[in-house]
């Protein structure tokens, strides 16, 4: 039966090894991730004037690492693995057995944005703004590297295109979620984002449409994704992702509403100043 399917194509796991180490594909698609992000970064550092230097883009990509890590790490723990978390809080930092959260992930870097920009005294939202066209790159990379391991397959389905992972014990045609996940929350956002980016732009709006956009994008390809064996779906119908990215795209709302009012407040503060400054030459005239 699964003949007439497209049949998942062996790839190894495995670059190439020396010894004990191992370079896997995996984390090859962050790597390259990282260096493009990083590309970007340093290229909208240069066209900035000297508001964004490339010092500062590098202790920024190095907190947002680090926010990743740290951050992906608890969120799975917290979000999906509860229980195992109360049984044995030193699973937390058993890293070797796998499992990172994209929303715990993102809080995490939220919350380096927050300390970058206390730091460098900058506005929280003017850095959301720089960070934003970054993360669809290595979110991209990385539901590539989840391709290659075989892993976070989609909901069994008879499409021309369904595909059988050698990872599925049942051996069923799925959803290639992976790449449906790499088009959206990868290509399309950053396309989206890109295209904001490129023209003046309310404060905060890059940020604001990230989050909206990841949110809304997570949960369309949720309902062609396998949900957590362990957890399954609540109500029959909604999985933990979908959970998840509501609040992301609430704050994604409310983001863009504080960006504009900030700006509200600053062309009205700029507008008093002007005509103060109109009234002094006008009586020392």
């Amino acid at each position: 039966m699964t003949e007439q399917f497209l049949q998942f194509p062996v790839i190894d796991p495995i670059i190439f090894s020396i010894g004990p180490i191992a370079l896997r594909w995996y984390g090859m698609m962050y790597l390259v991730g990282f260096l493009v992000a990083m590309f970007l970064a340093n290229k909208a550092a240069d066209k900035s004037a000297g508001e964004w230097t490339r010092e500062q883009v590098s202790d920024l990509l190095f907190y947002s690492f680090l926010g990743v890590i740290l951050g992906g790490r608890i969120g799975y723990v917290l979000f999906y693995q509860w229980e195992y978390f109360l049984a044995d809080p030193l699973y937390l930092f058993q890293i070797w057995q796998g499992g990172m959260s994209f929303h715990g992930g993102l809080l995490g870097v939220i919350t380096a944005v927050y300390i970058f920009a206390r730091k460098t005294n900058k506005s929280f939202l003017i850095v959301g703004d720089f960070v934003a066209p970054l993360v669809p790159v290595g979110l991209g990379m990385g539901r590539l590297g989840n391709f290659i391991n075989a892993e976070l397959w989609g909901r069994q389905t008879d499409v021309p295109w369904a595909m059988v992972f050698p990872t599925d014990p049942l051996q069923l045609p799925r959803h290639p979620s992976q790449l449906y996940e790499f088009f959206l929350e990868g290509v399309v956002l950053f396309a989206i984002i890109y295209m904001i980016t490129r023209k003046p732009r309310s404060l905060g709006l890059a940020a604001g449409t990230f989050l909206i956009g990841y949110g809304v994008f997570r949960s369309i390809v949720e309902f062609f994704r396998e949900p957590d064996a362990h957890l399954g779906l609540y109500f029959s119908f909604i999985s933990k992702g979908q959970i998840l990215s509501i609040p992301m795209i609430l704050a994604g709302f409310l983001i863009i509403y504080l960006g504009y009012l900030s700006q509200q407040k600053s062309a009205i503060t700029q507008g008093k100043t002007n005509k103060k400054k109109a009234a002094n030459i006008k009586g020392k005239a």
